[in-house]
């Protein structure tokens, strides 16, 4: 059944509480490769719960860790195979630091609904709240191949005018074999990223690393090259999802400046540079 694109975006949101402490950060932290040296005052920051700071994409899996993938595929007007689905882009907007332990409110909707063709882009927008006032909102950009073309709004596009220089530094960050095993304890299951016999059927000759592993890898790259160790400084994130990572591979990170923020591209060393993540900005003041 193809999407209802009206009824999708009318449909009342959805809230429910989510809860978090230091466990679940610890958790997170960890399954993006925190913790190397283990004793190194740096990765503390990320692993000791006496020094803890939150990493800003923790908002992908505070709660109950359910993707925004996941969740807007049941939303009203909303019926597709999960088997043309991809996780298109993604991003975060941090109103304040997120705190080592929370108890808040999260209410999710599709917010748009674009027509590109050959395929649907749905955004799915959660926003988080407190006793104090707004913590994030995330936007899940979710593809749909094959629903497209109904003559709807091809929405904004997301490219990016390609930095022009060398970049202004570059990291590189490997991945354990076992990370996406690590990694989905924060709550995403998708056999993808675990069974090889699922992989294969998904196409893929080995299980995957999740995109928003590799997000929060990236990120946690900037914070600690570029903003000092200081997450507090980052206001939003975003990303196009422009390939795949497998365990084992390296992740190459180049960062250039630009105004109010960094702007990057993420490919996979072992694969010829292989895009990974592209269209990719962290603003931060």
């Amino acid at each position: 059944m193809p999407i209802d694109a009206a009824k999708a975006v009318a449909a009342a949101p959805r809230t429910g509480e989510i809860t978090w402490g230091h466990k679940d950060v610890q958790l997170y932290h960890l399954g993006l490769g925190a913790g190397l040296p283990a004793t190194g005052p740096d990765e503390l920051r990320y692993t000791l719960e006496s020094r803890l700071h939150v990493l800003p994409s923790f908002a992908t899996v505070a709660g109950a860790g359910s993707p925004g993938v996941i969740s807007g595929l049941s939303m009203p007007g909303v019926e597709v195979d999960l088997a043309r689905v991809l996780h298109g882009g993604q991003s975060v907007e941090v109103h304040r630091p997120i705190p080592v332990e929370g108890r808040a409110d999260a209410t999710s909707r599709i917010a748009a609904v674009y027509d590109k063709g050959k395929a649907a882009i749905l955004v799915m927008r959660t926003e988080v709240a407190d006793a104090d006032g707004p913590l994030w909102t995330n936007d899940a950009q979710i593809f749909v191949r094959g629903e497209g073309g109904w003559g709807g709004d091809r929405g904004p596009s997301t490219r990016l005018e390609a930095p022009t220089g060398p970049p202004d530094r570059t990291v590189e960050r490997p991945i354990r074999e076992d990370q996406a095993l690590l990694y989905r304890l924060s709550g995403d299951w998708n056999p993808l990223h675990a069974d090889p016999e699922f992989a294969k059927l998904a196409g893929f000759d080995r299980p995957i690393l999740h995109g928003l592993c590799t997000y929060g890898m990236t990120l946690k790259a900037v914070v600690d090259t570029v903003l000092g160790g200081d997450v507090a400084r980052v206001r939003s994130y975003t990303t196009r999802f422009a390939g795949v990572v497998f365990p084992g591979e390296t992740l190459r990170i180049r960062m250039w400046r630009r105004e109010g923020g960094v702007q990057l591209a993420v490919s996979a060393v072992e694969r010829d540079d292989a895009p990974v993540l592209a269209d990719t900005v962290v603003e931060h003041s």
